[in-house]
């Protein structure tokens, strides 16, 4: 498959790109951390957004959605790190709707997916409970209580867990840490009673929460899947979201990019631009042939994720470990091609590196998927 856009993905970038460019460039995220919001996000924008069909690109048709794929989102994901617009797209529109369209039952999907494609409902993913990413370290109980569970213990760097409407909780329900079987998802609704959220501003401006379950009940219709065989599916769901990530690295790559190159044209000293500067055009020359080739390997993960999702591991891998090595280098090129103003906060690109840091980390850093493709080839 070619590793170019379509007509009409094209056309949809565009379209993202028109939208978010002129609604929420960086100054939009910087009005929210000043003025504190405790929101994170702009909810007129996210109606705006549900109107333009993004919130249900990977919503079936059949519940009100777009019945696109990966490589869409990729795509609108890539043009959300140009301005590093906060939003719960990730969250709600990628993670959510993807655990309920392929593990949901026909009731779970009706009630929860027409609203995730029209923008009603808000969800994240409950995943991490330590410093790292390590999904099989799952440690919140689930014990079976009636004809259900009651769910104990805590989760961290729930992405946008502040604002939920539902959650999609990973929990043990057998078995020990480290474990593949006996982890079960579940649909869980954050009012419930036992159950404490507490938003955690991170250092890149955008929201999180800390979570504690103290014997939350939940039933057994609010179980996503199977019980005890919940590893399949939220590793297929967490692969989504690495693509998705990477694909916003390369986006906030490429918009760091092009800010550094046009600073090196337009600043002088010793009476040139320092972009005549021969050191400097090697440097800016490797990060745009990095971007490039990173871009490709996103985009042919995004494609394995459409074409076969359940060997689309290995791609996704690559894909996330490069995304997350090139942000990193084009972030720091970018401040330190800036020179002493980078380093200010009245200057944007500060906000490129942070963003970038926090999306390393998120499902798993550079790493943790060569780590992963390590061990896939028997190292």
């Amino acid at each position: 498959m070619a590793l170019v856009l379509t007509e009409e993905q094209s056309m949809l970038r565009d379209s993202a790109r028109g939208l978010i460019s002129d609604k929420a460039p960086v100054a939009h995220l910087r009005g929210l951390r000043d003025a504190k919001d405790t929101t994170g996000f702009s909810r007129e924008l996210w109606t705006t957004f549900a109107e333009m069909g993004f919130s249900g690109l990977l919503v079936p048709d059949q519940f009100g959605g777009s019945g696109l794929g990966c490589v869409e989102a990729g795509i609108v994901m890539e043009e959300i790190g140009r301005t590093l617009m906060p939003s719960p797209f990730l969250s709600t529109s990628v993670l959510a709707a993807s655990a309920l369209a392929r593990g949901g039952s026909e009731a779970q999907k009706a009630q929860h997916l027409p609203k995730i494609a029209n923008g009603s409902l808000l969800a994240a993913l409950a995943i991490d409970e330590g410093a790292k990413h390590r999904p099989l370290q799952t440690k919140l109980q689930a014990t079976r209580s009636g004809n259900g569970f009651k769910l104990s213990g805590d989760k961290a760097f729930v992405v946008d867990g502040h604002t939920a409407d539902l959650l999609i909780v990973a929990a043990r329900s057998a078995g020990s840490a480290g474990d593949k079987n006996g982890l079960t998802l579940f649909l869980v609704d954050p009012k419930a009673k036992g159950l404490a959220v507490e938003r955690t501003a991170m250092v890149d401006s955008h929201n999180a929460a800390r979570i504690v379950f103290d014997n939350v009940e939940v039933n057994a219709d609010s179980v996503l899947g199977e019980v005890d065989q919940g590893f399949g599916l939220l590793e297929g769901v967490l692969n989504i979201g690495r693509g998705a990530v990477a694909s916003e690295m390369v986006g906030l790559s490429d918009e760091v990019f092009g800010r550094t190159v046009t600073y090196l044209k337009e600043r002088k000293q010793f009476g040139k631009a320092i972009g005549e500067f021969q050191a400097l055009q090697h440097r800016a020359a490797q990060l745009y042939i990095d971007i490039e080739i990173t871009r490709a390997a996103v985009l042919k993960a995004l494609q394995a994720l459409d074409t076969d999702a359940e060997k689309a591991a290995t791609a996704v891998a690559v894909a996330k470990a490069r995304a997350g090595t090139t942000a990193t280098l084009a972030v720091q090129e970018g401040v330190q091609m800036h020179g002493g103003m980078g380093m200010t906060d009245q200057f944007d690109i500060g906000f490129f590196m942070k963003r970038a840091r926090v999306c390393q980390e998120l499902f798993g850093d550079s790493n943790f998927h060569t780590d992963q493709l390590a061990s896939g080839k028997g190292y």
